[in-house]
């Protein structure tokens, strides 16, 4: 049986990665120069990393799918980012930051990496603050910070509402400044369509050219991948359009493990669903469930009524509203986390209580905070949220309450990564939320700009040195190796094929096919006969790409139509490793929610007795299942214990 080997250094859990980097191999500054490092993505973890080991001094390629890395999708992040700064004296630290990540993803994530992220959080806002992020500070010059669900203290610091852009815009301004002293290489509008492996390890990568179609080979001494999640396998998700889990799949049918696949976070606070014609969800940051309730109606008339048109939010009276997170979970109300928000949405929606035409949707309402705080209190801290809001949906928030719904957003699974960041492939690493170590089954929100951030900033640049300290007598490898010319034609062979298809379907109708399934079956709520039912309706839509699936234009130039094409087979492998994982998995933990196996109030019921493990998936062929490999999950200092968020 395959063993993992996480690689966690001995000791106390605070000490341990200072003893991992007082006793882990350097490369000297002479050398750096010799080694070459591949990272791909430009978000805040593949900027960040790109741009540190640009400072020490390696020989950095990055590669991007967009037109600049500032249109990353890290940029969309709205909230904030966490840290244990401890400014308010309200009981935070260190510790505590990493025991609410504990508790907040289920038990299910690794003690050492996730003490470690909580330990260099604060080191992340003095280099933000360094780089001239604009965060909020209150009225003597503190930086300040806020609320987010899964804590009872104030953690999180934002940039009103847009903390994702300024924190991408420190990284780039990092980023650019490595380009510009040459020691970072930007390829703009390229993106990755293969590992190349040499001798079992990381060595290079096949990438088209977006604009002219050419495809091209580039090699290294080892290859970072910081691509972020793989939610838009449900085709309507809060990401980026052009987000995706292509990079995660081909570095898994080359070897690498995906781990804890099943692992994907519906967030609560979504502008609902208005049309079939959408082809993503707008996401309303969890900072807004600071100041303002969450509730539907008592009676079910009042909701018969909302959803007819025939009343509005303001004639139901405070005392025929059911607010019902505060009502349920009274020590952390309407910020409870993410996982444990969107499913008591859901339940009184399928209890008939929703509120709006199809009768999906809750109320997220701010009249008591502006009766508490003044409007203009309220236009200060969200403002720019608002005007989006009713940008979108017509309606005035000042006024009449944000209805909002749960949607896909983040996903906690990815690449398997070891405490150095490194794949189950020597040479490559993953980053950020394309791997899966951090978080667990559910990530509290402001946590994700933390890990792409410590990540890329301070984790990677000891770890990769590690590996890297062994490669100085490697030469430079040359693209016209073997391994390079078979990668490169199989990538060619893919796309010649799926051209060849030729058939009457788009890539989006299929894409939404896939969708539906994934929502539906494998979506807030699964069951043993809801997955299987997934896993035969994707093997269908498999069949439907490869022989209906029409690619309009030509593949040796800018095709947009091919691009989907590519990510939608893709996210039909990354479909059936969620669900392939959730039927494994029986138990309820996190976003991870199987209806056979819950408390009577309702609650995830965990079993550690049998699923206290992460899940690594191995590949083992294109029609033949995956091979499950177990880390078993070892807590030293962590009691594991039922989530409690009531009292």
């Amino acid at each position: 049986m395959t063993k993992i080997d996480s690689k966690i250094p001995e000791g106390q859990l605070a000490e341990k990665w200072s003893n991992y980097k007082a006793h882990q191999k350097l490369v000297n500054p002479a050398n750096k120069r010799r080694l070459d490092v591949i990272v791909v993505g430009t978000g805040l973890a593949g900027a960040s990393a790109a741009a540190s080991l640009g400072e020490m001094g390696f020989k950095v390629f990055n590669f991007c799918i967009q037109d600049s890395p500032r249109r990353a999708h890290s940029i969309a992040a709205q909230g904030g980012i966490n840290a244990a700064k401890n400014y308010q004296n309200d009981g935070d630290s260190v510790y505590r930051l990493f025991y609410d990540t504990i508790k907040g993803g289920d038990y299910r994530a690794r003690e050492a990496n996730v003490y470690r992220l909580a330990e260099v959080s604060n080191a992340i806002i003095d280099q933000c603050v360094a780089q001239g992020v604009p965060f909020a500070r209150d009225y003597g010059g503190t930086l300040d910070n806020r609320s987010f669900g899964g804590a009872q203290v104030s953690r999180t610091f934002y940039a009103k509402g847009q903390t994702g852009q300024q924190l991408l815009l420190g990284a780039y301004s990092a980023l650019s400044r490595q380009v510009h002293k040459g020691n970072v290489k930007l390829f703009t509008r390229y993106e990755m369509l293969d590992l190349v492996v040499i001798e079992g390890r990381a060595r290079g990568i096949i990438a088209r050219n977006l604009v002219t179609g050419e495809i091209e080979r580039f090699s290294a001494h080892a290859v970072v991948i910081g691509t972020g999640g793989y939610g838009n396998a449900f085709f309507l998700s809060t990401n980026a359009m052009g987000s995706n889990g292509s990079v995660a799949i081909q570095c898994y049918k080359k070897g690498a493990y995906f781990a804890n696949p099943c692992y994907a976070q519906i967030h609560p606070t979504c502008i609902p669903v208005h049309g079939d014609k959408q082809s993503k969800l707008t996401l309303m940051s969890e900072s807004l469930r600071n100041d303002g309730r969450i509730w539907v109606p008592k009676k079910l008339e009042d909701a018969k009524a909302l959803q007819a048109g025939t009343k509005k939010a303001t004639d139901i009276p405070d005392e025929d509203r059911d607010f019902y997170l505060e009502r349920r979970y009274p020590a952390f109300g309407n910020l409870v986390p993410r996982d444990v928000a969107s499913r008591a949405a859901k339940e009184r929606c399928d209890a008939g209580f929703g509120v709006n035409n199809t009768g999906l949707a809750v109320y997220l309402d701010f009249k008591y905070a502006i009766d508490r705080l003044g409007e203009d209190v309220v236009r200060a801290r969200y403002g720019n949220l608002f005007d989006m809001y009713e940008e979108i949906t017509d309606e005035n928030p000042y006024k009449t309450p944000m209805m909002i719904f749960p949607a896909i957003h983040y996903t906690m699974g990815g690449i398997w990564v070891d405490y150095e960041l490194m794949t189950s492939i020597p040479g490559l690493f993953a980053i950020g939320e394309c791997n899966f170590s951090d978080h667990g089954a559910n990530r509290l929100g402001a946590s994700a700009l933390m890990q792409g951030l410590a990540d890329g900033y301070f984790v990677l640049p000891y770890t990769i040195q590690n590996y890297l300290a062994d490669q100085i007598q490697v030469p430079r490898f040359s693209t016209d190796l073997p391994e390079f010319v078979e990668t490169e034609k199989a990538v060619v062979e893919k796309i010649n094929k799926i051209k060849a298809v030729n058939g009457k379907h788009s890539v989006d109708s299929i894409h939404k096919k896939l969708g539906h399934i994934m929502w539906d079956f494998v979506g807030m709520a699964r069951t043993k006969e809801s997955l299987q039912k997934a896993l035969d309706g994707i093997k269908e839509v498999k069949k439907d790409f490869w022989a209906n699936v029409r690619i309009p234009g030509d593949v040796n130039e800018l095709n947009i139509e091919l691009e989907k094409a590519l990510r939608l087979s893709d996210f039909i492998e990354v479909g059936m490793l969620m669900a392939t994982d959730a039927l494994n998995r029986e138990e309820s933990c996190g976003g991870h929610f199987r209806e056979e196996f819950q408390t009577p109030e309702g609650e995830a019921l965990r079993d550690d007795a049998n699923f206290f493990y992460v899940s690594c998936w191995k590949y083992t062929g294109e029609d033949s299942a995956p091979e499950l490999i177990k880390e078993d999950l070892n807590y030293q200092f962590v009691k594991v214990q039922t989530r409690n968020y009531k009292a």
